[in-house]
């Protein structure tokens, strides 16, 4: 039986890569009882009579998986965020991350705006890159060199874009990808962020990589990670627990803390715990989910 990859979804077809060749597929008729939904980016068993009328018959195990872009088995994920218009914020990029660490998804933050940036804007985004840099994550800035070096993290792995509206997410897809012609919309001034512009969700090839066509979320929600695991999706706090009094210390008022002790000597941005402060109380009283019989 045949195994390829859903490239595209689109009016309930399901579009499977299988050597050189895309077949046009329907999910199988028992998929709905069985709660299951393909994605793009699923690897999948399927069979065909002919490249326009073919069945997935079985979705495979999966690594990850994102529901805006709705998109699965993603190895990179690009956070555009504007240091400018609209303004840089520790806050939503640190949002970006925390989600991107619970889903064992690569990081990269491109910083877009950076010709417009005012001296001390600049001053402060490098600041921020030497930080996120120093605990793993890289950071590119547009118009510089940076912004030839960021195709070069596509090969071999599928990539999504996120970030905050307005930041410049469909204008540097269409820079990476000028085929694409994706639609930009203004800023709003009123806002003070961009209008969505997003649709169906389509894998292309790209530098030795797949990366997907639809620029993702812009803003995010904690439904998913559990408060026991928010403080390991902080690199640097997952590295300081291992000297903290207690094995699963959530660093809060808990005594001879190595974090809050690390964030007192500057060696932690204060930032990223005040952050993580407000995250942990936000999965703390979030409303229990109910699953629809």
């Amino acid at each position: 039986m045949p195994k390829g990859q859903i490239r595209k979804a689109l009016s309930g077809f399901y579009y499977v890569k299988h050597e050189d060749t895309l077949y046009q597929t329907r999910g199988r008729g028992n998929f709905r009882n069985r709660n299951i939904t393909p994605l793009v980016g699923d690897w999948v068993e399927f069979e065909s009579s002919s490249i326009t009328d073919g069945y997935v018959l079985e979705v495979l195990e999966r690594k990850n998986e994102l529901i805006r872009p709705q998109v699965s088995n993603v190895d990179l994920g690009v956070v555009v965020t504007s240091c400018v218009k609209p303004n840089f914020s520790y806050n939503l990029l640190d949002r970006f991350l925390v989600t991107l660490e619970s889903k064992n998804i690569q990081p990269l933050i491109y910083i877009t705006k950076m010709d417009i940036a005012p001296d001390d804007v600049i001053h402060e985004m490098e600041k921020m890159r030497s930080y996120y840099e120093s605990i793993g994550y890289p950071v590119l800035f547009s118009d510089t060199p940076d912004k030839d070096v960021l195709t070069t993290y596509f090969k071999d792995k599928l990539t999504v874009f996120m970030g905050q509206s307005g930041a410049g997410k469909s204008t540097l897809l269409n820079k990476v990808a000028p085929d694409l012609n994706l639609e930009v919309a203004d800023i709003s001034e009123a806002l003070g962020r961009g209008r969505h512009t997003t649709r169906h969700v389509e894998l292309i090839e790209l530098h030795g990589g797949l990366v997907a066509d639809t620029p993702g979320f812009s803003s995010i929600d904690f439904l998913e990670i559990e408060l026991q695991e928010l403080p390991k999706q902080f690199p640097e706090f997952l590295e300081a627990s291992e000297f903290c009094k207690f094995r699963e210390c959530q660093h809060q008022k808990e005594p001879k803390c190595e974090v809050k002790k690390r964030v007192d000597s500057e060696e932690i941005l204060l930032s990223r715990y005040e952050n993580y402060l407000q995250f942990y109380e936000e999965v703390r009283t979030r409303k229990p989910k109910y699953n629809k019989k």
